[in-house]
């Protein structure tokens, strides 16, 4: 898998605040920073990574088309755009946002669309967001699951999502998950408390080492030094069978991002 297992989000952090993040992350030891068009933040993040000093080639950077920038003659242009804003030369992971609402651009045109842009030069790697099964298989029909480096979905022990994992498992595409602590509301659950205790870790490390240990990238955010910090050393959390089977009940179809006249029919 070429995504990095662990990266900073950066979902509704702007300006000072997202600088701010990031220039924290990256002195913690974080490479992979994640971003989008409609974030709002390219421009911050771009400051943020410029002014570390850590060099290019030590980061994984992904950023997200957004929908208006779908169609084959805006696609390419507003990522040399989101380059500008980031002060980089490439990305290393350019996804594609959201699906087409009601297919308005259809999967193969922005799918090749966005090889295109990887032949260019402008994206080391390509990969999709919130596709369901039958859009991910219009996707490898496109463009081949080679270039598919992973499908960015909302995952956490509330919303687990098997069949779309278990499908882009046999296919061969990686998930990355996000919104994987659900807003918070997981790092208050009895049954991840418990399991907190008995490693001695936190609620979140718990969460995200859960999440790693099922194969997915995570990119988790904070403000906070200490979370940030923190969040880290949920890569060396070892979760034994017990933990991960009371976490696989807890799931319950729980999803949070489904905004409306933009969300697939989801599996």
């Amino acid at each position: 898998m070429s995504v990095p297992v662990l990266g900073l989000g950066t979902f509704r952090l702007k300006d000072d605040v997202v600088i701010a993040s990031v220039k924290t992350a990256l002195e913690l030891g974080y490479r992979a920073i994640d971003t989008a068009q409609i974030y709002g933040n390219e421009a911050a993040v771009g400051q943020a990574i410029t002014e570390s000093g850590i060099p290019r080639q030590d980061l994984y950077i992904t950023t997200k088309i957004w929908i208006e920038n779908l169609p084959k003659d805006k696609l390419i242009p507003s990522l040399k755009q989101s380059l500008r804003d980031l002060q980089t030369d490439y990305v290393d992971l350019t996804l594609i946002h959201w699906p087409s609402p009601n297919n308005a651009v259809s999967v193969e045109e922005f799918m090749q669309a966005l090889l295109e842009a990887k032949k260019q030069g402008l994206t080391r790697e390509i990969g999709i967001s919130n596709f369901t099964i039958p859009l991910m298989e219009q996707a490898i029909n496109a463009v081949g699951v080679k270039n598919i480096a992973t499908n960015q979905i909302e995952l956490s022990p509330y919303l687990q999502s098997h069949n779309v994992v278990n499908w882009a498992r046999e296919h061969g595409v990686p998930i990355t998950s996000y919104m994987t602590l659900a807003y918070g509301k997981a790092l208050k659950d009895e049954t991840i408390q418990a399991i907190a205790k008995k490693h001695n870790a936190t609620a979140a490390q718990v969460i995200l080492a859960w999440a790693i240990s099922e194969g997915y990238s995570v990119i988790p955010s904070s403000t906070k030094r200490e979370n940030l910090a923190s969040n880290l050393l949920s890569l060396h959390l070892q979760l034994d069978a017990e933990d991960k089977k009371a976490i696989a009940a807890l799931d319950c179809n729980d999803r949070l991002v489904s905004p409306e006249g933009l969300a697939p029919n989801w599996d």
